[in-house]
């Protein structure tokens, strides 16, 4: 290992002894290079058509305007919910929720959330001045587990966001039952899971809040973007101004702004600002794109729940994972998880990817187990990590590698053959 190479890793030794025996080769994981990259072809000719044809309009609007509203309108009723705000991201979408939240409760308090997850679930909760309670994974949903999350409920706990990871559904009937009991609002990330549902209904409309994010590699792509759901009219007028600078114009309840209006009289109705906020919104190409991308979510959803049933059926379930809870879940990558912790296994496994030309991520969702990053220094303790056995596994001893709706037997049969030749 090259001194840059080595001074990089040095804090994590383990990591460092497991992945980094030699520098890979860059060419060698830049997507376009690869036989079996993480996607495919997820921006298709008719969303770019589209596009196109907006342009060509003279003078065509191109911030947030009439396709932003009907993407939203379409994406609501193909959710199941109520209201549907787009924003400029997934963690955007996070954020939103935490702020919100938060205007419910300025004194803080703590808020549930898994260590194996994207950071902006973890950071925006900081960022609102919550603290956050940790509760490691079910191996077979890779989401937090539910009996885990009760032990952990208290009178200090604000909401529970939950994460579906890559396309399988992390709820419990006893879960909600008792968020129920206790009026402890649920949020749900569905950012990984479009279309994954849990006893019929789709993940997503079944918290006080949902977000869902649209980026190049999800279900559905805008490129970049995202979505906060919710069926509670007042988190989506707050999500509204929130997400355009506090705006109180941009609420769509007349009563609302007109309480604003006599409240401030003083005050250009125009530019009334009910919240120190944020610019998250969306354009016109985003709207666009979703809309065209949301013709065939649905046809895509299953193409992907048949690669994953075609993967776990030839993985060999002697090295690698195959129990996972396939009921309800809408597949976002193929999991590979070594069934044992075995570090040479693991260092073949790899070097097999890389000579195959396979693209992974290892961690899995957010490169591993949050609780090892340095942002979390100093909020959690020394070695908190350690607490998490079943994430800790994930960080060492697990991989995610494309599934996609172009993705062909034969190649899902090949990607097999190579991962049980290790």
């Amino acid at each position: 290992m090259n001194r840059l190479a080595s001074a990089r890793y040095r804090f994590i030794p383990k990591y460092a002894d497991l992945c980094l025996h030699s520098p890979p080769d860059p060419l060698l994981f830049s997507s376009s290079a690869m036989k079996f990259p993480l996607m495919r072809n997820n921006i298709a000719r008719e969303d770019l058509d589209a596009v196109i044809e907006h342009l060509r309009n003279d003078d065509p609007i191109l911030t947030n305007g009439p396709n932003v509203r009907a993407f939203e309108a379409e994406w609501s009723q193909w959710l199941g919910v109520k209201y549907s705000v787009f924003v400029n991201s997934g963690a955007s979408a996070n954020l939103l929720s935490m702020a919100i939240l938060k205007i419910r409760h300025p004194d803080g308090g703590e808020v549930i959330v898994p260590p194996l997850t994207w950071i902006s679930d973890v950071s925006s909760v900081l960022q609102n001045g919550f603290t956050p309670v940790f509760v490691d994974i079910d191996p077979r949903t890779l989401g937090m587990d539910s009996a885990q999350i009760i032990a952990k409920l208290t009178d200090k706990t604000r909401a529970v966001f939950l994460s579906h990871i890559q396309g399988f559904d992390a709820l419990t009937d006893e879960l909600l039952a008792e968020l129920k009991r206790r009026n402890i609002p649920l949020i749900e990330d569905v950012c990984e899971s479009h279309g994954a549902t849990h006893n019929g209904s789709k993940l997503g409309s079944l918290g006080w809040m949902s977000n869902f994010s649209f980026y190049y590699a999800h279900h559905l792509s805008t490129i970049e973007g995202g979505m906060i759901c919710t069926n509670d009219e007042a988190v989506y007028q707050q999500a509204r101004m929130l997400r355009s600078h506090g705006m109180v114009r941009e609420s769509s309840n007349d009563e609302l702004k007109a309480g604003y209006r006599e409240q401030n009289p003083e005050l250009n109705p125009e530019f009334i600002f009910a919240y120190a906020a944020y610019n998250m919104r969306n354009t016109e190409i985003g709207g666009i794109m979703g809309r065209s991308q949301l013709k065939r979510l649905d046809r895509n959803c299953e193409r992907r729940t048949e690669n994953l049933k075609r993967f776990l059926a030839q993985i060999d379930s002697g090295k690698y994972r195959t129990d996972f809870k396939v009921e309800g879940s809408s597949n976002y990558a193929f999991n590979l998880v070594l069934r044992d912790a075995d570090s040479d296994l693991v260092q073949r496994l790899m070097q097999k990817m890389r000579e195959s030309g396979v693209e992974y991520r290892r961690g899995s969702a957010g490169g591993g187990n949050q609780l090892r990053q340095p942002y979390l220094k100093g909020i959690v303790p020394e070695d908190y990590h350690k607490q998490f056995p079943e994430t800790e596994h994930i960080h060492f001893y697990g991989f995610y590698i494309g599934n996609f709706p172009d993705l062909k037997d034969s190649e899902i049969d090949q990607l097999c053959e190579i991962l049980n030749s290790v």
